[in-house]
């Protein structure tokens, strides 16, 4: 009675401080790095029930919720694991590590066909890894607006799981606080508190930094997987699927042309690796809006006439395959801040009503080099740091989209993209994109905002108020005509950049069907924001996250329904049809 007395109090302290909303495990956690390895130790052939390629934000809670259903997974990671890079445990980190172009890089760089700077993830956990940590969960229409058979009380219970193992509340301060403040005076109420749900207003969000600064990732969910089931490669790189041939049944519930019987990948020496799929197992692909078409196209499922041009025997003629490729657009401002400044990544968004663009923030201590040091000094005695702030939109949808096309027969090599950002018709994109960046002028005018300005003397006798200049900017500034649309139009074309948000590639209902399975394959599905037509409420990574658990649950529910029907069902009596799982 002592004992429960006393972790009865303990739950108490935790709870009125604050520290127990969301960090509580569900299990005691294993290692993942007792099964984790190099692909070189990995045997030239082997097979599994299960194939997931990609660690990301879906793969590795995909990857933990089948093998806690006593089936063999294994999951292959083209990068590291996180512990490689120490810049990816802090926040501080997460602009040196997405500034690096080493040929290990975890944020690997590439450029869109447009010019605009971007990057793919390239190591286990992938964008969770080495991301800006703001979790929030999907807007509410985004459930009818993406075509899968959701069971909406299953997301719920699958967002919780990683909630509980991942999320935490941020201590709000600095900038962050004044961009709250400052959007709360801009009409971007109500102020609705901490939440992780998608709602009208100014918010905080959850994070995947804890109090400490310390990153939590998708990685960490292989910590809750059963250890004897799960294996998992890294610098693992499939090269491609194996596709059998097999003849079409119109009548059959799920006709198909081509049937998954595993992967062969190439470890970091070049050697090639056969793993195969058990009879009734699953090739999933996780791989991101990148990797997973392209990994389509290089074994044969994707158009036909395209893949003839590279030579690349056609397994299921599907002209859809890297089409709808889409990315919502950035635009914002940066600032010198006219004294120090705390180093904050996402913490705050606002949500206007209508939804429209949604408005964030970040602030960093960054080394700077003048050219008059780069030039005249061999070496200075310490690096000279300055504080930046930056206020962003990001334009919701969006309704503008490209395309996705092989670079090479290479899967190292990272595809040709094209986003067309602004593009459509209509010029939604364009519109939104004028009215966040107007918000955000609003944001700037604030009181909240004022200290922020260059103070330039006092004007009320006694200094009790000061007066404050302009902004000191980084880049370009925000038109001083915000009221003419061309020209603010003109600032969106000139200034657009990505927020990483990218996604599609292989949309649902034209390459997946509501299962996220492949159309025109058994045994294939495809699970991360390639399947996305839409960007998922503020920031994609908690729905992700989310498909993966959830699609995890459906699986297992289904090999389940299966077992027991066979164990159930006379011979001689026909089975009802199969649930479509």
């Amino acid at each position: 009675m002592q004992e429960m007395v006393k972790n009865l109090s303990l739950l108490l302290l935790l709870l009125s401080h604050g520290l127990f909303f969301l960090h509580v495990a569900t299990a005691t956690p294993r290692s993942y790095h007792r099964f984790t390895q190099d692909a070189t130790q990995f045997p030239a052939i082997s097979e599994y029930d299960y194939i997931i390629v990609g660690g990301g934000a879906a793969g590795c809670p995909l990857a933990a919720t089948l093998s806690g259903g006593g089936s063999r997974v294994l999951l292959l990671e083209r990068g590291g694991v996180p512990d490689e890079y120490p810049s990816l445990a802090t926040s501080s980190g997460f602009l040196p590590t997405i500034s690096t172009t080493s040929q290990d890089s975890p944020a690997q760089p590439f450029a869109s066909e447009e010019g605009v700077t971007n990057i793919r993830a390239r190591v286990l956990g992938g964008g969770s890894a080495i991301n800006a940590g703001f979790y929030s969960r999907a807007h509410p229409e985004f459930f009818t607006d993406v075509p899968f058979n959701w069971d909406l009380q299953q997301v719920n219970k699958s967002y919780e799981w990683i909630e509980r193992a991942l999320v935490h509340r941020p201590d709000v301060r600095g900038w962050q606080a004044a961009l709250r403040d400052g959007l709360i005076e801009a009409g971007v109420s109500p102020y609705n508190g901490f939440t992780v749900e998608h709602v009208t207003g100014t918010k905080i969000g959850g994070s995947i930094f804890d109090a400490a600064g310390r990153r939590h990732s998708a990685a960490d969910l292989l910590a809750y997987a059963r250890h004897d089931r799960i294996r998992v490669a890294t610098r693992a790189t499939v090269d491609r699927i194996f596709l059998n041939q097999v003849q079409t049944n119109s009548s059959s519930v799920l006709p198909a042309t081509a049937e998954a019987a595993g992967v062969v990948f190439l470890d970091r020496l070049g050697r090639r690796h056969h793993a195969m799929i058990r009879p009734g197992g699953e090739v999933i692909l996780c791989a991101g809006a990148l990797g997973s078409p392209q990994l389509l196209l290089l074994s044969g499922v994707g158009p036909r006439a395209y893949l003839a041009t590279w030579g690349i025997p056609v397994a299921v003629d599907n002209p859809d395959v890297g089409e709808y490729l889409y990315d919502n657009p950035r635009n914002g401002i940066s600032i010198l801040p006219p004294g120090p400044i705390d180093h904050s990544l996402i913490q705050v968004v606002g949500i206007p009503d209508g939804g429209d663009a949604f408005l964030e923030a970040a602030s960093y201590v960054v080394p700077f080099v003048s050219p008059v040091e780069s030039i005249l000094l061999h070496r200075a005695a310490a690096p000279l740091y300055i504080n930046v702030a930056t206020i962003m939109e990001k334009v919701a949808g969006p309704a503008s989209f490209g395309s996705l096309r092989l670079a090479s027969l290479d899967p190292h090599d990272s595809p040709f993209v094209r986003f067309n950002y602004f593009t459509d018709p209509s010029n939604l994109d364009l519109n939104r994109c004028v009215s966040g960046l107007r918000r955000v002028g609003e944001v700037l005018q604030s009181r909240s905002m004022a200290i922020f300005r260059p103070a330039i003397g006092t004007w009320v006798p006694g200094g009790s108020d000061v007066r404050r200049g302009e902004f000191h900017y980084v880049g370009s500034p925000l038109p001083a005509n915000r009221s003419d649309d061309d020209v603010m139009r003109g600032f969106c074309r000139r200034n657009v950049a990505t927020l990483w948000h990218y996604h599609g590639g292989c949309v649902a209902g034209k390459v997946v069907d509501r299962e996220f399975r492949v159309i025109g394959t058994r045994g294939l599905r495809v699970v991360d924001g390639s399947v996305l037509t839409v960007s998922p409420g503020t920031n994609p990574q908690a729905t992700i996250m989310m498909m993966g658990r959830y699609v995890g649950q459906r699986i297992l529910a289904g090999r389940r329904y299966r077992r027991n029907r066979r164990r159930h069902t006379p011979a001689a009596v026909a089975p009802p049809p199969p649930p479509d799982l």
